[in-house]
């Protein structure tokens, strides 16, 4: 008997096992969002009840069958449930779950919003912390498939500062004309380091050259498909935390800035051309690659790094969607470390903007979200992508 192949064969009836316990939590936190308010449904996916509350329910996730150097696995790195309602004209909510490692849902979102105007506006409980364009579009509002090749934001680690990018705190938000601001004061990292609690302090500044960008609140996308016409956009954005890295016996301080831009020009014969790119320096008093005093200490990137991504989508329909082929080059620089770099050559397939699309791409490099060198290798990556 080949037990190369009964071995491959019981892979594979794991993998399929986990799927479908997947697929069934997943399919129970719909049943559980959709049974928050009591409220009679209009168009299958919004509530709206007699006294003009509403409540609206949906999903996404994005799966990818991804090969690094010859080893091939299928994974579905995002799956999530999205709820949202407003309860007065100037009260709302939202209320999101992901799905991780194929055992536990996380509290993506849970924020309560207070929105009195376009200039002013208060959401608290847990969201999005005030970053660069990188980190507030996330996976499902980015250009490319594989943007998560530079370092990143304390709440965009592991968990000890935040979760995928989300941390407790408030933040103010709004807009006044072209200008749209973000300022907020979060948990940040929590013991370790920080026996203080001394906040987290975030901010984000944009401004808008041609269009207005249209985004939920404060949050952004890396490309709206020319939906939005012409769009130039710089931003910077700034996060800092006393004690904010270290251990519970050394304790540093961190602060970070990014300078970002975004580019997207609609061409006479209907293509599009997206321009992004962005400059990050990460200042840490304790890094990745420093030798920690304890397994506890809490590190970041210290350094600068900078990515590029261009892109054309095509004007003409090929079956339901329109091919948009991208390259995106990134180079970290670290003040105690060897440079990484990394280019991806991709193609997304768009059907129907953010909520639908396909993605073939290839990575070479040894960049990292880590923002320090990791393995030298080529990835293969084919994605779908879906959200309801």
């Amino acid at each position: 008997m080949d037990m190369e192949k009964v071995s491959w064969g019981a892979r594979m009836q794991a993998e399929t096992q986990s799927k479908q316990r997947l697929l069934s939590r997943v399919c129970t936190l719909a049943v559980m969002a959709g049974a928050v308010m009591p409220l009679s449904a209009v168009a299958g996916a919004s509530f709206e009840s007699e006294g003009g509350q509403t409540f609206s329910v949906g999903a996404g996730f994005r799966g990818q069958f991804q090969s690094v150097d010859g080893d091939s696995e299928f994974t579905l790195p995002d799956i999530r449930i999205y709820t949202s309602g407003s309860l007065h004209d100037n009260v709302k909510f939202t209320f999101n779950l992901q799905q991780r490692d194929g055992d536990t849902a996380d509290v993506l979102d849970a924020i309560a919003q207070f929105e009195f105007s376009p200039g002013f506006n208060i959401w608290v409980g847990r969201m999005l912390t005030p970053a660069d364009r990188i980190e507030m579009s996330g996976p499902f509002y980015g250009l490319s498939w594989n943007q998560y090749r530079q370092p990143l934001y304390a709440s965009d680690q592991s968990g000890q500062a935040g979760l995928i990018g989300r941390d407790e705190g408030v933040t103010f938000w709004g807009t006044a004309g072209k200008f749209q601001y973000a300022a907020g004061t979060f948990y940040g990292v929590d013991e370790y380091s920080n026996q203080d609690d001394n906040p987290l302090y975030a901010a984000r500044f944009a401004y808008n050259f041609l269009n207005m960008e249209a985004n939920p609140g404060y949050y952004t996308s890396s490309t709206y498909y020319g939906g939005l016409g012409n769009i130039l956009t710089l931003a910077l954005s700034l996060q800092s935390q006393e004690d904010g890295v270290g251990s519970e016996f050394e304790a540093g301080d961190f602060s970070g800035w990014t300078i970002d831009l975004l580019s997207e020009t609609v061409l006479t014969g209907g293509g599009v051309v997206t321009l992004e790119a962005e400059y990050k320096s990460f200042d840490a008093d304790y890094t990745l690659a420093s030798q920690p005093l304890t397994d506890d200490c809490f590190c970041l990137f210290d350094g600068e790094s900078a990515f590029a991504t261009a892109a054309y989508l095509f004007p003409t329909d090929v079956g339901p969607g329109k091919f948009q082929p991208y390259v995106r080059l990134v180079e970290n620089s670290p003040s105690d470390a060897a440079s990484s770099s990394a280019t991806e050559f991709g193609l997304n397939y768009v059907v129907n903007g953010h909520n639908t699309r396909l993605n073939f791409n290839y990575v070479s490099g040894d960049a990292n979200a880590s923002g320090y060198a990791g393995a030298d290798v080529d990835v293969l990556s084919l994605g779908m992508q879906v959200q309801l």
